[in-house]
């Protein structure tokens, strides 16, 4: 027995040592670029799924704010012993359709003191030393009651707290606002208002905000969560989904009309999340749209993205309803289209110009891309996108338009879509894949033999899922991140095919997730990139302007004998880019010969992105895999170096 282990060891012994002896060599031609590659080729999709708006970058605290939940104190619990009946009524009023209801609070009816506490979205996170901004909108006849708010831990204790005293009176809603500063952090914060005194008041949008939101902007997003995104220096933004533009059914669609103007006007709709999955029901998820089209719009501005808004076509969603809009009653969604456009772009004699103007935005926004549809198929898809690429086309020629392929990369749907959108000559084909890790590291060629003359692909939605499509097992693991970086080898590579490129969904909240995996994750305190995150970070703050080609035995490398590469020049800077994976448990000696006319910087910037098939981050370690950065030094125009095990390397050459 003790023989035969030892010449396994052995055998395993020289079997690890043919291996480390392994060189393969890499021919890259600097002198001869091969495509252009799209300013906004690597970019970041949004949809509001896990909590990612209302509890994840909109930085609104409480939940339910206006009382318009289905179940109107949904997220409130009465506080108070001895609380009278008709102390707190839920009442409607007729000149706000958009958000109808509002509180009456009537402490006469009480013989204590009473008030109301609310749970915020899992809880509230709160910093301490961080100034807090609470708000309403009030109304009353007679001053009489004082409002006492407080934040308190998760054993109710008090963190933070203040008062004040609505004054004005009338038949008018006024707004009022005070701020307060927190004593101590806590992750699962809860809101309390006290109502101290005798009288009747109004309340509605009642609502808490930190004060170091994105850019310090009052009622605004999450700061750490738009941070990265402008970190990953994304060349377009999606917005609004997803799933979510077509609704359960057409009742239930994202309409960007109803999500624009003041906040407080701005109709609320119960998310198609909310009870999508028996295995993950969140029946308190609903879209406020405090994070309505300006603010996406305004947020593409500020991170340098190209915004991308998707709309709906007039189909609901295909998994769920599959309800219909009867294509001679279409107009009202074409029309929604063209409205979008003069709202974005419209100079300020139009009255969508004069609205973005009024929401703080005189100036355009540039739009230059529509999505219409979202994962929809069929030829009911293709009748209704003809008659929207028509109105389009006569009125904003200049819009590139993106359209559907379905929700699979193959099969008869995929076939018929891609055949009919190419006779339709779109702009935009926008291809779908969660596939495992074994798909993306098989299909790293893809796009090699696409046609060169049709429409451009939008790699819309990807990633590599380890256990299954919509299942709960799914992980944000190196395993998966490295099979996506392999399979972007192949899209860098065809960049004269694929021009633009998003991992979806975008964010997750720890405690109120629907659908794994996430390129972000959060709780109500941090936030940090997963490896599929860091992965399309590199590739976006490395994206080049120029392929070149890279060859391995005179071949694209594109998996043979567990290696992908590709290889961009970026004029802008001068420098040569090369990205290698090693998809082995064994390392590799590299030989990189770099063709050029001109000399080459010998200090070689070079980046690592490596780990254990199973490593992930975490809240607790959310840089565990991290790049690491260091120097190698080029041997003339030749660059020698190891290839680590499940590694990803970007190598970057200064041209003199």
């Amino acid at each position: 027995m003790m023989r035969s282990k030892l010449l396994g060891a052995f055998i395993l012994s020289c079997i690890l040592n043919v291996h480390a002896q392994e060189k393969k060599t890499f021919t890259i031609d600097a002198s001869h670029p091969i495509a252009d590659i799209s300013p906004n080729m690597w970019g970041v999709f949004f949809e509001d799924i896990n909590l990612g708006a209302d509890g994840g970058i909109y930085a609104e605290l409480i939940k339910n704010r206006s009382f318009e939940f289905a179940d109107p104190f949904m997220g409130w619990k009465k506080l108070g012993e001895n609380i009278g009946e008709g102390a707190f009524l839920v009442l409607n009023r007729k000149d706000k359709p958009n958000n109808p209801r509002f509180l009456r609070v009537n402490t006469n009816l009480s013989a204590g003191k009473v008030g109301l506490r609310n749970e915020g979205f899992r809880g509230m996170g709160v910093k301490q030393g961080l100034r807090y901004d609470f708000s309403i909108l009030y109304k009353q006849s007679t001053p009489g009651i004082t409002l006492h708010v407080q934040l308190v831990d998760s054993l109710g204790a008090i963190i933070g707290e203040s008062n004040f005293r609505p004054e004005k009176t009338g038949v008018d809603w006024q707004k009022q606002q005070i701020s307060f500063q927190a004593t101590r952090t806590e992750p699962k914060a809860k809101f309390i208002l006290w109502f101290e005194g005798k009288g009747v008041l109004d309340l509605d949008m009642i609502s808490l905000f930190p004060e170091d939101t994105w850019k310090k902007r009052p009622g605004g997003l999450r700061a750490d969560m738009v941070q990265l995104l402008a970190d990953m220096k994304p060349g377009f933004i999606r917005f609004p989904g997803g799933c979510i533009v077509e609704g359960r059914d057409l009742a239930n669609r994202f309409q960007w009309k109803k999500t624009v103007g003041p906040v407080e006007d701005r109709k609320l709709i119960i998310n198609r999340w909310n009870t999508e999955f028996k295995h993950r029901l969140t029946p308190d998820y609903y879209q406020t749209f405090g994070l309505g089209f300006f603010e996406y719009f305004q947020l593409a501005e500020d991170i340098g993205a190209e915004p991308l808004p998707i709309l709906n076509c007039g189909m609901a969603c295909q998994f769920n309803t599959a309800e219909l809009v009867p294509l001679d009653e279409l107009d009202e969604y074409v029309q929604d289209a063209l409205d979008l456009i003069a709202f974005a772009n419209g100079d300020l004699s139009t009255k969508w110009g004069q609205l973005r103007a009024a929401m703080g935005h005189p100036q355009p926004f540039n739009l230059k891309m529509l999505g219409v549809g979202n994962e929809n198929w069929g030829p009911q898809y293709i009748e209704r996108l003809e008659v929207f690429k028509k109105a389009l086309n006569a009125h904003y020629p200049e819009i590139k338009i993106v359209a559907s392929s379905g929700t699979d990369p193959e099969g008869e749907r995929f076939e018929f879509l891609n055949k009919e959108l190419r006779r339709l000559q779109v702009d935009f084909i926008d291809e779908h894949y969660y596939r495992s890790p074994d798909w993306f590291l098989t299909h790293a060629n893809r796009y090699d033999a696409y046609d060169r003359q049709g429409p451009k692909i939008f790699a819309g939605e990807y990633a590599a899922h380890t256990d299954r499509t919509a299942g709960t097992g799914n992980r944000n693991n190196w395993k998966a991140a490295i099979a996506e970086a392999a399979f972007l080898t192949g899209v860098e590579r065809n960049a004269d095919v694929v021009g633009m490129a998003s991992y979806a969904p975008l964010f997750a909240h720890v405690d109120g997730w629907q659908w794994t995996p996430d390129l972000i994750w959060v709780d109500n305190l941090q936030a940090y990139g997963t490896p599929n995150y860091q992965v399309q970070k590199l590739y976006a703050t490395n994206k080049g302007t120029d392929v070149i080609p890279i060859r391995m035995e005179n071949e694209a490398v594109s998996g043979q004998q567990g290696v992908y590469a590709s290889a961009v020049l970026d004029q802008k800077i001068n420098e040569v880019i090369i990205k290698v994976v090693n998809h082995n448990d064994y390392a590799i000696d590299g030989s990189f010969k770099i063709q050029t006319k001109g000399s080459l910087a010998q200090d070689v910037e070079h980046v690592l992105l490596a780990a254990g098939l199973e490593e992930e981050n975490t809240i607790q370690d959310p840089n565990r895999v991290s790049p690491k950065i260091d120097q190698v030094v080029l041997q003339g125009k030749t660059l020698e170096t190891q290839l680590a095990p499940y590694s990803f390397h970007i190598f970057k050459i200064k041209m003199r």
